[in-house]
């Protein structure tokens, strides 16, 4: 082993999902299958909150994906809502992948652009699979921060039949912002923005909550279309009753059943999690979702895996690699043991560095 390790900027990272949304969905459909198929290692992730600072918290997401990609690693996210108001990202991200058969870290990758990218490719994923949808339908964006832009993206290329979009956040101006960003994307898209929740419920047939609410908010669906998929990326947006009568598909059931989710906290008003249809693993590799009725709401609650991460990493570190892009970092890991101190070769190391 040389010890180097190779660093990707935020800017390269970007370049790479953004002329590869096709990979970045094959990328987490293929971790999905595999971690069905018990190919994967997730522990739970841990979460770090700071008692001054009730709002932010750090998240660490270890992982393990075996199969083609054979890769560990970790991702450390930071989340600070105030920071949209200091011109600064909501999210900040790293992302360090290892070798499985040595433990030695490899790479090193800005991760907030990945985190939001296989966000929105998990949810278009579960759209594709869960939803029906027509030229007449229009998707609904709750929350119109940078998740629910990535969204709109991939769902413009897992959807393409469908180019309505109503968007409705509490700040008007956030609101307005992403419709000049859809549209300036998707120039024929018919983009408008909704006065309250209650009526981006009633037209969309398929809505994504990208918020950033910590308790529950909506405590009514029955305003929504008969067969509506609600994509219900933030977790904890949905009362915990409404859960509970409608039919839901999670990305595991035992990680979304912890910290406070609308699913955990249906788990815990109820007793039971029978309400969890089955997992989009399983919807992919080729379980179909038993709806309650055809007017059934069916709603996807992913937890967000480290799977994901670490899956999308290592491609994004294939195709960077392959362009020239990335810094490589010679000799930042000892590049002998420590026993070798007896042969002089780490002392030599020190003194070179001294």
């Amino acid at each position: 082993m040389s010890g180097d390790i190779w660093v990707f900027r935020a800017d390269e990272v970007k370049c790479i999902l953004d002329a590869n949304r096709a990979l970045v969905i094959d990328a987490v459909s293929d971790a999905y299958k595999l971690h069905a198929r018990q190919g994967t290692s997730l522990p739970h992730s841990t979460f770090l909150r700071f008692a001054h600072l009730p709002a932010n918290r750090i998240i660490a997401l270890p992982a393990y994906v075996g199969g083609e990609v054979e890769t560990a690693g970790i991702k450390w996210i930071a989340s600070a809502p105030e920071n949209i108001h200091k011109g600064m990202e909501r999210a900040s991200a790293l992302i360090v992948l290892n070798d499985p058969e040595t433990g030695m870290p490899w790479a090193v990758l800005e991760g907030s652009n990945i985190s939001a990218a296989r966000t929105a490719a998990s949810a278009a994923l579960a759209a594709k699979n869960l939803y029906c949808s027509s030229e007449d339908d229009c998707i609904g964006l709750v929350g119109c921060g940078r998740i629910n832009f990535e969204v709109a993206l991939y769902l413009r290329d897992m959807l393409p039949d469908v180019s309505c979009f109503a968007l409705f956040d509490l700040d008007q101006d956030r609101a307005l912002q992403l419709q000049r960003c859809i549209e300036r994307i998707s120039p024929s898209a018919h983009v408008s923005t909704s006065p309250n929740l209650e009526s981006v419920l009633a037209s969309c047939r398929l809505i994504s909550l990208a918020t950033t609410a910590g308790t529950p908010h909506i405590f009514d669906l029955s305003m929504c279309p008969r067969g509506t998929t609600i994509l219900h990326v933030s977790l904890r947006d949905i009362a915990p009753e409404i859960i509970g009568a409608n039919d839901n598909v999670v990305d595991d059931l035992e990680h979304v059943c912890r910290a406070q989710t609308s699913i955990h906290l249906a788990q815990q008003l109820t007793g039971r999690t029978d309400f969890v249809k089955c997992s989009l693993g399983e919807v992919l590799e080729g379980r179909s979702l038993v709806r309650s009725s055809v007017e059934s709401i069916v709603i996807f609650s992913p937890f967000g895996l480290g799977i994901l991460d670490i899956a999308v990493g290592k491609m994004v570190c294939c195709e960077a690699m392959a362009r020239g892009l990335g810094m490589r970092l010679k000799s930042f890991l000892p590049a002998t043991p420590w026993s070798a101190i007896e042969e002089g070769g780490y002392s030599r190391e020190i003194a070179a560095v001294v």
